[in-house]
């Protein structure tokens, strides 16, 4: 299985401090974002390999962060070839160009490179062998304001996924989705040519939704919470919190 750490946005909401440097490298405490869930998931045996998709503009640098990582799995950094936020090329469309220039044909590990998360991703990867099945992950959110600005799933009793929307103006469970994913090497065929079948590029949660449509998916119920690091106010709360 690869990890495939989805981080070639621009973080343009965090001002001057990701004007020029990748908000996952931004530190906190004695590591970075993106440092707290390698930890993690390096050490869960399925993953073979850590494969950082980013743009042309950060490369270098992610680059040189990788040189000084000791992880026992590789560190491969794909860049894009964008150099703006207007130019960028979006999540799926990330994703697809790593597949295709590493020539992957793998299970993958599919995540954001911008949250500090409470749980391991062993127990997601251990539930979607027992479903075997392409899943999401999903945790329980009661502020219908706060559903309205993400991808919301109607699941059944064995958390199959019957029905998602992506910022539904009439949410129809309070089950929300985080940017985690795992996609089965069966249903990668799917996901190679999501994009040109109209699944959206932008948002990672567009592939979750068009693969929905599409094959067989169940959710995970996160374990414990996460911490998103969307803006200069919550990554200085993360300083804060999380900083030894």
């Amino acid at each position: 299985m690869k990890n495939v750490v989805i981080a070639a946005g621009y973080a343009t909401r965090l001002g001057e401090l990701t004007k020029n440097f990748p908000k996952p490298l931004l530190q906190i405490g004695r590591s970075t974002i993106l440092g707290r869930m390698l930890d993690d998931i390096d050490a869960i045996p399925e993953i073979d390999e850590h494969i950082v998709i980013t743009n042309h503009k950060f490369a270098h640098i992610f680059e040189e962060w990788a040189k000084e990582q000791h992880y026992t799995k590789p560190i491969t950094i794909v860049d894009d070839g964008t150099e703006t936020n207007d130019t960028r090329l979006g999540a799926v469309c990330d994703l697809l160009f790593a597949m295709e220039k590493l020539g992957i044909d793998d299970d993958l590990l599919v995540v954001a490179a911008d949250n500090i998360l409470f749980f391991s991703f062993r127990e997601f990867i251990d539930f979607a062998k027992q479903k075997g099945t392409s899943c999401i992950m999903c945790h329980e959110q009661p502020e219908v304001e706060k559903l309205r600005r993400t991808g919301v799933v109607v699941v059944d009793e064995e958390m199959k996924v019957l029905n998602m929307e992506e910022k539904p103006a009439v949410p129809k469970s309070h089950w929300a989705v985080p940017p985690f994913y795992i996609y089965r090497k069966e249903d990668l065929d799917l996901v190679r040519h999501s994009v040109e079948n109209g699944c959206g590029k932008d948002a990672p949660g567009n592939l979750a939704h068009y693969m929905v449509d599409h094959t067989v998916v169940h959710a995970w119920p996160m374990s414990a919470g996460r911490f998103d690091i969307g803006s200069l106010d919550t990554y200085y709360e993360a300083v804060k919190k999380f900083g030894e």
